[in-house]
């Protein structure tokens, strides 16, 4: 069963990214959405950790957040509303990790 983890939260702030990395099956994504966006931040360990996952095609980010902090999404693929519905849709399951 495939699963989309979706975060909000900073991961400079508390473990779920960390968690959730632990969790992520082979088959699984992650999106990610307002602060949890700040993962990306260039230098920083959360980035280096989701390098070390090897997400490759399974890392997404909210396009809206990403531009409102004036990240670059070179690491994820930047999703819309709509992309994020088909995202919902293409997953057995989301979690979201409150």
């Amino acid at each position: 069963m495939t699963t989309l983890h979706v975060i909000t939260h900073s991961p400079f702030g508390d473990e779920r990214l960390a968690s959730c990395l632990r969790l992520l099956g082979p088959q699984d994504a992650l999106l990610l959405c307002g602060d949890a966006t700040y993962a990306l931040k260039p230098g920083s360990e959360p980035l280096r950790a989701l390098q070390a996952a090897s997400l490759d095609g399974r890392l997404f980010a909210l396009a809206e957040d990403l531009q409102a902090r004036a990240l670059d999404a070179t690491q994820a693929k930047a999703v819309d509303y709509p992309a994020f519905v088909e995202l919902t849709l293409h997953y057995d399951k989301v979690n979201s990790w409150l």
